[in-house]
């Protein structure tokens, strides 16, 4: 919990957030003589690099936008305005690489306009991703704070001339809403599917069988499988239940006990197009392979992602193009004039939000 004064100390905070507080005014029965906000965002406290934090959302959904979820928040202090400035660009960096290499979504980085800015930021960094509704997701973000926490609670450092000088701030987060990301961007109507670099379980070994007398063989096959696997540092399950389907599995049934092959089935390519049928078990053989088609998953989700995006992307040279462009559900980039009065009257003509300058267009 926060004390008001806490948040009011920096008044574009209030402003920020006053619609999404929750604050607490009893405790133990009693009036409190200063309300408690329960923790929308860290600035004003001393904080850890994990967090919960609440937003009084009106309208919730799993994982993108709830009540309160879990976020990594970081803060950093620095000596000049430079150094924070490089720090803010760095992170929204490795949150980049992060979503692209390991998670396999194509975000666009870029810079919040001066209404997305973060309250109480000079300036917003963020990842923006394109979920499979094409609906855009605030995937992370990475703020410079300048002094404007720093002055506000009296946050100050002697500098090499021994003057005492307010440091100049940085904040940065992902939160569980990146989860959600993963599941909207990846996932499918069968259900979950996670890009092998992150998944807990990469593979799953499956033994299949008729006859009681084929039990023993074939369970002994699927261990083998699963140790040789797990021996070159692969994440794998051996699923011996009925009571569901796994996705990307190595399948070994009593055929593939006596010609020493396995079945592979991937996640991402349903149906029969998605097996392969007689891979050896031989370690090396079966090692090399299973690698090789995790590393395919994962480029071939990435590619699909990125597909998915360029193709509901639409260039807009004019504002009548704009309008089309978010009617049909599109994302819409083009030139803008960087007026505050401008994005409001987009923002209530079309229910439209500028999601960020990107980098590689500024």
């Amino acid at each position: 919990f926060i004390p008001y004064s806490f948040i009011e100390k920096e008044d574009s905070q209030v402003e920020g957030f006053s619609p999404e507080l929750a604050l607490v005014t009893v405790g133990g029965g009693n009036e409190l003589e200063e309300k408690l906000v329960v923790r929308p965002t860290s600035e004003t406290i001393v904080n850890h690099p994990w967090a919960n934090v609440t937003r009084w959302e009106m309208r919730t959904k799993p994982f993108i936008r709830t009540l309160e979820f879990l976020w990594q928040e970081g803060h950093t202090a620095h000596a000049t305005p430079e150094e924070a400035e490089k720090e803010a660009k760095q992170m929204i960096e490795i949150y980049t690489r992060f979503a692209f290499e390991q998670t396999a979504i194509p975000v666009i980085a870029g810079r919040k306009s001066k209404l997305e800015t973060f309250a109480g930021a000079d300036t917003t960094y963020t990842i923006e991703a394109m979920m499979g509704d094409r609906k855009a997701l605030q995937a992370g973000t990475s703020h410079n704070l300048g002094q404007n926490f720093s002055r506000a609670f009296g946050t100050q450092f002697h500098d090499e001339d021994g003057e005492r000088q307010h440091v100049w701030q940085t904040s940065l987060a992902v939160s569980t809403r990146f989860v959600g990301g993963i599941i909207m961007t990846h996932g499918d109507d069968t259900g979950l599917m996670l890009p092998p670099k992150i998944a807990p379980i990469q593979v799953v070994t499956v033994p299949i069988w008729k006859k009681e007398t084929e039990k023993t063989g074939v369970l002994t096959a699927a261990s083998s499988v699963k140790e040789v696997l797990q021996a070159a540092g692969v994440r794998v399950k051996l699923d011996d239940t009925s009571e569901r389907t796994a996705g990307w599995k190595i399948e070994i049934g009593p055929r593939d006990v006596s010609s020493n092959c396995v079945v592979v089935s991937r996640r991402n390519i349903p149906g029969k197009a998605g097996k392969v049928f007689g891979i050896s078990m031989e370690p090396s053989t079966l090692v090399s392979y299973g690698k090789e088609k995790l590393d395919e998953i994962q480029s071939s989700l990435l590619e699909k992602a990125v597909t998915f995006r360029d193709i509901n992307i639409v260039d807009v040279k004019s504002y009548e193009e704009l309008k089309v462009a978010i009617s049909s559900g599109k994302w819409a980039r083009g030139p803008w004039s960087a007026s505050d009065s401008d994005e409001q009257r987009v923002k209530e003509e079309t229910g439209a939000t500028i999601q960020c300058f990107p980098f590689e267009q500024t």
